[in-house]
C-alpha cells in the first residue's frame, strides 16, 4: 500500500506492517488521549446522504504544528458514515476496525479504543512532513472505504481541544452504554454459535478472542451482535462463526468448538479455553483488554484494576501496567486475566471461580463505574484501595465484613458443590480459631509451621501457637523445586 491515492499524497507510508509498531517515549513528538488526557473515537450511521460531506474533515483545536513537543493533549475522532448496506448495528464494528486501519499509518501508534484510545506520533513522522491531523484523517478514510467498501460516503471531525473533547465525551458515553445495554439480554446458551475476533494478533499473535452471549471481546467494543453484524457484512474480516460444539462443562463454559478454535487460533499454544473461568484454563488475554484481574493467594480472592485507573497499586504491589505486562500478548495465565468491563454485569461473571463472592478488592473508580453489577450483598464486602491498600489491611477488612472467601466460597463443580476458603482449609488441618487466635492473625502475631512459607497456603497464619503435633493439609497446592541438595550425615 502506498503513501497515498490518486488524489492526494501522503508524507508517511501505510501499510499492514506498521501493525504493532509501538513510539516509545523518547522517539515520541506527541501524545493523544492515554492516561493523562480524556480521548475518544466515535462511528455514527447518518441515514441520509445528503448529511454526510464525503472526504470532508473538520479539526477543532491545536494541530500538530501547534503542539508542544513531547506534549500531551486530548484527542476525539468522530466519524460520520453513510450507505445502503449500513445500519446502526453497524456502528461499533466500523468504530473497532479504526484501531487496526490507524495502526497501519507509519510512526502513528493507536492503542485501545472507545473512551480509552492512546495514541503517540513519533519524531520521525514530523521530520518526514506530517504535519497536520488532518493528514491522519484523511488518510483514515481512504482506508475505511478501499477496505470496507460498503461504506460509500464518510467524514471525520477531529478534536484536540480538551473542553470539547469532555463534552462530545459524555454524549459518547450515552452511545456506548446503549449498545451495551441492548447485548444483555441474550446468553450463551440461546445461540448456535460464537464469534472470533482476529483482531489485536498482529499485536498478540496467540490470543484467542472468543466473543459470546455472556461474555463481550477483552476490548469491550465488541458484543455478539457487533460480532455477527461484522462477520456477515465482511466475511474475510477479522471476525468470523465457531460453531459451540459441545458443551463440556456448563459452569466454566467449555465447549467443544471453541478448544477447536483454540488451537486454530493460537498455532497451537493453546487447546482448550473455559470461558467463565478465572483459575482454570482462562481466557487469553490480548493487549486491549479493559480491566485486569488478578489472583490474591493470601486470601483466596481476586482483585481487579481497569486501564485508565488512578489507582497506582494492588495490594499485590503492582500497578495495571505491570499486572496487564504478566498477561498481556495473548497468553493464557492463571491467576491473572484480561476482561471487557461488560463481562462485570453477564450472568456468567466467572462463575466457575464463585462470580462475584469471590471478588476481594476492586479500584475505587472502577468499582463505581460498575457498581450496578455488583449484587446488593456483596457491595460493601469488597474492599477498595480505600479500604485495602495492602495484603494484611486486606485480610482484617475481609475477617471484618465476614466475606464469603473466609468461610468459604461455594459453588456448583460437576453437579457437586465445592467449597474453598479459609475455613475449609483450617477444619480439614484440625485448628481451631477461638477470637484471640483471630485476633493474632489480624496483627501478624500467630506463629507458622516450620518449613512451610506464610504465602504458600492461604490463611496459614491463623494456625495456633503450641507445642502440639499439627497435620497441614494443602489443598489444590502447586508445588516446585527448584533444587534439592542431598547432603550425608556426619559419622556415617
Amino acid at each position: 500500500m502506498g503513501g497515498g491515492d490518486a488524489g492526494e499524497s501522503f508524507p508517511f507510508e501505510l501499510n499492514p506492517m506498521y501493525e504493532g509498531e509501538r513510539v516509545r517515549k523518547t522517539g515520541m513528538y506527541v501524545e493523544l488521549g492515554g492516561l493523562s488526557k480524556p480521548g475518544f473515537e466515535l462511528v455514527l450511521f447518518e441515514p441520509d446522504p445528503e448529511k454526510v460531506r464525503d472526504n470532508e474533515v473538520t479539526l477543532i483545536g491545536p494541530d500538530i504544528g501547534e503542539m508542544e513537543e513531547g506534549g500531551a493533549y486530548a484527542y476525539g475522532m468522530i466519524y460520520k458514515v453513510y450507505g445502503e448496506k449500513i445500519e446502526k448495528d453497524l456502528e461499533a464494528v466500523i468504530e473497532r476496525r479504526n484501531h487496526e486501519f490507524q495502526s497501519y499509518i507509519q510512526g502513528y501508534m493507536h492503542l485501545n479504543q472507545r473512551a480509552e484510545i492512546w495514541v503517540r506520533i513519533s519524531k520521525d513522522a514530523v521530520k518526514r512532513g506530517l504535519k497536520s491531523l488532518k493528514q491522519i484523517a484523511r488518510a483514515t478514510i481512504m482506508l475505511f472505504k478501499s477496505e470496507l467498501p460498503f461504506i460509500e460516503k464518510m467524514e471525520a471531525t477531529y478534536i484536540t481541544d480538551e473542553a470539547e473533547v469532555e463534552k462530545r465525551l459524555e454524549e459518547a458515553k450515552k452511545i456506548y452504554e446503549a449498545r451495551d445495554l441492548k447485548a444483555r439480554g441474550l446468553h450463551d446458551e440461546d445461540v448456535d454459535e460464537f464469534y472470533q475476533c482476529t483482531l489485536c494478533q498482529s499485536f498478540a499473535p496467540t490470543n484467542v478472542c472468543v466473543v459470546s452471549p455472556d461474555r463481550v471481546a477483552l476490548c469491550g467494543a465488541m458484543s455478539w451482535f457487533d460480532s455477527r453484524a461484522a462477520a456477515r457484512v465482511d466475511p474475510e474480516g477479522p471476525n468470523a462463526p465457531i460453531p459451540k460444539g459441545e458443551c463440556i462443562d456448563p459452569i466454566g463454559g467449555e465447549y467443544t468448538g471453541v478448544n477447536e478454535a483454540a488451537v486454530r487460533l493460537s498455532g497451537g499454544a493453546y487447546d482448550s479455553i473455559k470461558l467463565h473461568s478465572f483459575l482454570e484454563k482462562p481466557h487469553t488475554s490480548c493487549g486491549c483488554f479493559e480491566v485486569a484481574g488478578f489472583y490474591i493467594p493470601e486470601v483466596d480472592g481476586i482483585g481487579w484494576i481497569h486501564r485508565g485507573s488512578k489507582v497506582s497499586e494492588t495490594p499485590i504491589g503492582l500497578p495495571f501496567s505491570t499486572i496487564a505486562a504478566s498477561v498481556g500478548g495473548g497468553k493464557q495465565v492463571r491467576g491473572f486475566l484480561g476482561i471487557g468491563i461488560q463481562y462485570f454485569y453477564s450472568s456468567k461473571f466467572i462463575q466457575y471461580d464463585g462470580g462475584w463472592r469471590r471478588v476481594v478488592w476492586m479500584a475505587s473508580d472502577l468499582k463505581e463505574r460498575v457498581k450496578d453489577a455488583i449484587p446488593a450483598e456483596m457491595k460493601d464486602k469488597i474492599a477498595t484501595e480505600k479500604e485495602a491498600a495492602d495484603l494484611e489491611s486486606l485480610r482484617e477488612f475481609l475477617l471484618r465484613v465476614d466475606h464469603p472467601v473466609v468461610k468459604g466460597v461455594i459453588r456448583e463443580v460437576d453437579g457437586a458443590k465445592i467449597t474453598d476458603g479459609w475455613a475449609k482449609e483450617e477444619e480439614e488441618a484440625g485448628i481451631t480459631a477461638p477470637e484471640e487466635v483471630t485476633a493474632a492473625m489480624v496483627k501478624g502475631e500467630a506463629q507458622q509451621p516450620e518449613g512451610i512459607a506464610p504465602e504458600s497456603v492461604p490463611g496459614s497464619t491463623s494456625i495456633m501457637p503450641g507445642s502440639a503435633p499439627i497435620t497441614v493439609t494443602l489443598k489444590n497446592a502447586d508445588i516446585s523445586i527448584g533444587k534439592i541438595v542431598l547432603r550425608r550425615k556426619r559419622g556415617e
